[in-house]
């Protein structure tokens, strides 16, 4: 069936939206604006491929792993040693 159902929307996006999609090659800010047109999923032609619509599953044959960075030098006093927390 070609009957999709929206659970949740999220009228934003955010560095982490622009880094999955640079990690699955999946274009979800093109996506999500011609969804917000109006423009059913399986017509949406994915910009990326040029060839697949944006109903695709991306196969991927890598992993992506984002990891935080804490600048502890702007911080008078504080220990460059850290352990599993934010200090």
């Amino acid at each position: 069936s070609e009957e999709y159902f929206i659970i949740e929307v999220n009228a934003r996006l955010s560095r982490s939206s622009a880094l999955a999609s640079k990690a699955t090659g999946y274009p979800l800010a093109y996506v999500a604006a011609k969804l917000s047109l109006g423009t059913p999923l399986p017509d949406i032609k994915n910009s990326v491929t040029g060839v697949t619509t944006a109903c695709f599953e991306p196969s991927l044959d890598y992993c992506v792993v984002k990891i935080p960075r804490w600048d502890l030098a702007k911080f008078i006093r504080v220990s460059k040693n850290i352990g599993s927390s934010m200090k």
